[in-house]
C-alpha cells in the first residue's frame, strides 16, 4: 500500500515547481521553455509534474494568478488601514520603499511573450482580458478611495487615471524586453510618469 501523503507537503511540492518554473521562464522566456526544463529545474518526474499541470500555458497561468491574486489581497488589506493613499499608490507601483529604481519584474518579458504570441489564441485572450479587468480594478479602486478622501482631486476619472497607470507599466515592459538594457531609461520614465500622477490627482510635490 502506497504511503499517505499530507495535503500541506503536496501544496509545499506545487510551490516549489511553481517556483522553479518561474526562474525558468526568466531564463529562457516563455517560448523557449519547455517542461522538461522545468522538470529538472524542480528535480520531479514527469509525472511529477504532470500531476500539477497539464501543459506549460497551465504552469504559466498558475504564475501569474497567483502574482495577482497576492497582489490583489495585498492591496485590499492595505485599503483597510491605510494613511496615506499616494504612498500606497506608490508601493503597488515601485514596490515597499515606493520609489522609482531602475529594476523591472524579471517575468516581464515572459508575461509580454505570452500575450503576444497567443493574441490570437481565444482561450489566452480570455484570460488575458480577464486580468487586464483585475489589474484595473486594483488600480480604480485605490484611487476612487484616494478621491473620495480629498487626497485626491477627482479632476479626472479614477478608471482613466488606472488605465493610464497599465498602459504605462506595460509600455515600460515592452521596452525593457526589446531594448538594450543601457538604452531603457527605467528610473527617469518612473520619475517621470510619478509627476504625471501628482498632477492629474493634485497631489502636491513632496
Amino acid at each position: 500500500m502506497s504511503p499517505r501523503v499530507s495535503k500541506e507537503h503536496l501544496k509545499q511540492r506545487r510551490a516549489d515547481i511553481m517556483e522553479a518554473a518561474r526562474n525558468v521562464f526568466i531564463k529562457h522566456g516563455y517560448e523557449h521553455t519547455t517542461m522538461k526544463h522545468v522538470m529538472e529545474a524542480a528535480g520531479v518526474s514527469r509525472g511529477g509534474l504532470y500531476q500539477y499541470f497539464s501543459n506549460k500555458e497551465d504552469l504559466f497561468e498558475a504564475l501569474l494568478e497567483e502574482g495577482l491574486t497576492d497582489e490583489a489581497e495585498a492591496t485590499e488589506d492595505s485599503l483597510e488601514k491605510v494613511e496615506s493613499y499616494w504612498d500606497l499608490l506608490m508601493q503597488l507601483l515601485f514596490g515597499e520603499d515606493g520609489n522609482p529604481d531602475t529594476e523591472m519584474d524579471p517575468l516581464a518579458p515572459s508575461k509580454l511573450e505570452f500575450f503576444i504570441t497567443g493574441r490570437n489564441d481565444e482561450r489566452r485572450r480570455a484570460y488575458g482580458e480577464k486580468r487586464y479587468e483585475t489589474g484595473l480594478r486594483i488600480y480604480d479602486e485605490l484611487i476612487k478611495k484616494g478621491q473620495e478622501s480629498g487626497e485626491f482631486n477627482d479632476h479626472y476619472d479614477s478608471e482613466l487615471v488606472a488605465r493610464s497607470i497599465i498602459t504605462f507599466i506595460d509600455g515600460l515592459a515592452l521596452d525593457h524586453a526589446i531594448l538594450p538594457e543601457e538604452k531603457v531609461k527605467l528610473k527617469e520614465q518612473s520619475a517621470l510618469f510619478v509627476d504625471y500622477l501628482k498632477m492629474a490627482l493634485g497631489v502636491s510635490s513632496s
